[in-house]
């Protein structure tokens, strides 16, 4: 980013793009096709040599101006924006993996993104996952045949906090791409760029839109590695420069035949959305910690999740990584109490699935987002069968202490 600070840049990303009729938001460009008097210029745009809209399922000016300002909150060399967090994520894989490849992953992950890595098998791409937070383990899953290493930053639901920069090193080491997902906590929060990222992928529809109506994605490229030394690019590719190598590869292969297309109008959403992501974010982050202390504190909640806490396994590496804990919290009642019924009870708190919205959500999760993956898979993931999540909002944290206060006095 430019040396002003982060929501400084952000809130004035789209004006210093220069849009039409002096706007500060960029336009929604609405049109699929783009005409050009000169037919050569269309011509030169399917060739790479002009930059260019030729169809919205590529690019248009206002996902271009999206990914302008993703770009720049992470330090990046180029991003790709797409209509989901999923949508980047299995475009990432599909389009950078060939059967007989291997990835690490970690054991730590958003339902979903497992159940990719089940069709990524389907193709003939092995999967090895592991514990993250111990890089002996992510060290001995590594394969002569491996090609890269997936994590994410603190996992959901049960906030383990991967060894970031451990991984790093050993992907520098063996020249692995190394793909960090930063959902849990954005570019306000980290930069995983620092630890020696290769890519970075996101949900834009979470914290960085913020408001819970839009789905998004993204993949940035953070310049770390280099593509040129990566199997994998295909010979149409090998041509470009390093650093436009894979995001190329992605979009003409992924983006554009897939075609997970964000559309115009949720791209100004997000771009939006974000120019308050640091505010929210600080007041979510703050409440998660109150919050969180309420329920270590309270007799019937038998444990609190939370990289915040001191007592959490990777308290003081979430310390070193992160600006504040992120506003992921989870917690068990004591056994006699069932989640649905103490859920039931709360007033101000929304059960519903979804995190990063401005207002608090909790739901039981083995019953839930994680029930498909069956019992021995989420003990293996450190999920207990009462566990609560919460993705803990921005309102006034006195109104969500007394709503708990209240719900577990009733259960």
């Amino acid at each position: 980013m430019s040396k002003t600070k982060f929501t400084t840049t952000v809130v004035h990303a789209d004006r210093k793009l220069n849009p039409d009729s002096g706007a500060v938001h960029y336009p929604v460009v609405n049109s699929v096709l783009f005409g050009y008097d000169n037919p050569q210029d269309l011509v030169d745009i399917f060739q790479g040599k002009l930059a260019g809209h030729a169809y919205a399922r590529q690019s248009t000016p206002t996902t271009d101006a999206l990914q302008s300002m993703i770009n720049g909150m992470e330090d990046g060399v180029g991003s790709l924006v797409f209509a989901s967090g999923m949508a980047a994520i299995t475009t990432t894989f599909l389009t950078l993996l060939n059967a007989g490849d291997h990835i690490v992953a970690s054991q730590f992950l958003f339902g979903n993104t497992p159940s990719v890595f089940g069709t990524l098998k389907r193709f003939g791409v092995e999967v090895t996952q592991v514990d993250v937070t111990d890089i002996e383990q992510v060290k001995r899953a590594i394969q002569a045949n491996t090609k890269m290493v997936f994590t994410e930053t603190i996992a959901n639901p049960v906030t383990q906090v991967a060894d970031l920069q451990g991984i790093g090193h050993l992907c520098k080491q063996h020249n692995l791409v190394y793909i960090v997902d930063n959902t849990m906590t954005p570019s306000y929060l980290f930069k995983a760029k620092n630890v020696g990222a290769s890519l970075i992928t996101t949900s834009l529809t979470k914290y960085v839109g913020g408001h819970g109506t839009v789905t998004a994605g993204a993949v940035i490229d953070t310049g770390n590695y280099d593509w040129t030394q990566y199997a994998n690019i295909l010979d149409s590719f090998k041509t470009l420069p390093s650093q436009a190598q894979a995001l190329t590869q992605i979009k003409k292969k992924g983006l554009r035949d897939l075609g997970g297309c964000l559309s115009s109008d949720s791209a100004q959403m997000i771009a939006v959305g974000a120019e308050t992501m640091a505010l929210r974010i600080d007041r979510a982050c703050a409440n998660a910690q109150a919050l969180a202390e309420f329920l270590e504190s309270h007799d019937k909640i038998a444990k609190v999740y939370y990289p915040g806490l001191k007592n959490h396994p990777q308290h003081q590496q979430a310390k070193t990584y992160f600006k504040q804990f992120g506003a992921i919290v989870s917690f068990d009642p004591v056994e006699n109490i069932d989640p649905v019924a103490l859920l039931t009870e709360l007033n101000v708190v929304i059960t519903a699935t979804h995190l990063g919205d401005n207002r608090t959500l909790a739901l039981p999760v083995a019953q839930t987002i994680y029930f498909e993956m069956g019992l021995e898979n989420r003990q293996k993931a450190g999920i207990n069968e009462n566990m609560i999540r919460m993705s803990v909002g921005i309102e006034d944290i006195d109104d969500l202490t007394a709503d708990f206060t209240q719900a577990l006095a009733n259960v």
